[in-house]
Formats: C-alpha cells, sequence, structure tokens
C-alpha cells in the first residue's frame, strides 16, 4: 500500500502529471518517478508511525485509531517480525480491536518499541528519504524546483501532523 497508494497516487503521479503538462525535457519524468515513489512510501510509514505515537493535538485524531482498526502496516508487520512468542500473541489478541483502550494503546506501543520495530521504521524512512533525494539531485532540473522538492521531502518525512 505504502508503494502504490502513497509513493505513486499522492507523490508520483502528482509530479508526471505536471511534467506532462510543463512539456518536461527528457529525463524528467524518470527523475521524477525515482524521487517520488521512494519519498512517498517514506511520506506513507511516517504516517503509520503518528498513527500509532502521534500525539492528538497535532494529527488531528485519536492516539492508536491505526490499532484499533488493525491497520497491517509497515510498523506492525516490523513488530510481529522481531517480537518473541508471547509479544506477537498480545500483538494479535489487541490488534484490530475497536475497544483497545488507552492503556491497551500503551501496551502496544510498547511491544512496538521494544522489538525495535520503531527504530527499523525510522530508519526505513531515512533510507527512503535518501533514496528519493539522492534521484533529485541528479534530475535535470532549474535548481528552484529542485529547492523546493527538497523542502517538500523534508515536510513530508518529519511531520508530526
Amino acid at each position: 500500500m505504502a508503494r502504490y497508494k502513497a509513493g505513486k497516487y499522492t507523490v508520483e503521479r502528482p509530479l508526471l502529471l505536471g511534467a506532462a503538462l510543463a512539456d518536461a525535457p527528457a529525463g524528467v519524468p524518470a527523475a521524477y518517478s525515482a524521487y517520488g515513489l521512494p519519498l512517498g512510501e517514506a511520506f506513507q510509514l511516517r504516517d503509520d508511525v503518528l498513527g500509532v505515537f502521534g500525539d492528538p493535538a497535532q494529527t488531528g485524531k485519536p492516539a492508536g485509531d491505526d490499532l484499533r482498526e488493525g491497520k497491517r502496516t509497515y510498523l506492525v508487520a516490523a513488530a510481529f517480525a522481531a517480537a518473541d512468542e508471547a509479544r506477537r500473541a498480545v500483538l494479535a489478541a489487541s490488534l484490530g480491536d475497536p475497544t483497545l483502550d488507552a492503556a491497551g494503546v500503551a501496551e502496544l506501543r510498547d511491544i512496538i518499541t521494544a522489538s525495535g520495530a520503531l527504530a527499523r521504521t525510522e530508519e526505513r524512512i531515512a533510507e527512503l528519504t535518501s533514496s528519493a533525494l539522492t534521484a533529485l539531485s541528479t534530475a535535470p532540473i532549474e535548481p528552484e524546483a529542485r529547492e523546493v522538492l527538497v523542502t517538500l521531502a523534508a515536510a513530508a518525512t518529519t511531520r508530526t501532523e
């Protein structure tokens, strides 16, 4: 989902549409794809982290809603992969429970953090952002456009809301 929804729909396709409308020179669409796909995925991973660990006052949605909804995100998959058997059982039993209370959310957050899944997700966000910026560094675009896209990358991947 991260690659095809956020990567393509949210970032890559709008860039490609803009390139087509501007009759961009050869090489620009490929560069936009190489930038947009990893950036969109990183954006989605940041959204997934905020869905579990975000501050409701900043995100505008209740803390832990992604856990209550049972979203099978990279963050959750990484926790399942790295947690011990007992913690995996708690994850499996609690994930998707619409009545999960604040204590239950806190327990799942602790499991995600202790398993290293949060750190792994943050590493993946950094890797994807680096890949996007590397692609952008050689893109045949104007410096002003490059600067705007670098700023967009930072905003998309370091946001707190």
